[in-house]
């Protein structure tokens, strides 16, 4: 596969994925908070393992927002949650992994932690 097209397709899962992880985030957000940011603070992330940040596929993922984790593999803070509610960033995080690993056929895990 050229390096055009692999990061096209990233690109491309990556947008479906952000919109699936912001409608996610959101629609827990108004079922349990009303709307509105609320609950326990915290963090949540996607992680994607055995992908070398320096191959063509690293590269792609890069492109869209992932950075080397101190654990290995890649890594994607939450960007489809504007708040603090850890419980809407989860939602949102495991609907990205969901997406990304339908797409691209890898493994992507979501993580969250409490601030």
């Amino acid at each position: 596969m050229s390096k055009t097209v692999e990061l096209f397709l990233v690109q491309a899962a990556h947008v479906k994925a952000m919109h699936e992880a912001q409608h996610a985030s959101h629609k827990f957000a108004h079922e349990y908070m009303g709307g509105r940011d609320g609950g326990p603070c915290g963090f949540a992330w996607v992680n994607c393992y055995k992908v070398r940040s320096n191959s063509r596929l690293g590269k792609a993922l890069q492109s869209v927002g992932f950075r080397k984790d101190y654990g290995g593999g890649l890594q994607q803070w939450n960007k489809w949650w504007p708040g603090q509610s850890v419980d809407a960033a989860e939602h949102g995080a495991v609907a990205y992994a969901r997406v990304m690993q339908e797409e691209l056929k890898l493994d992507f895990y979501s993580g969250s932690r409490l601030d």
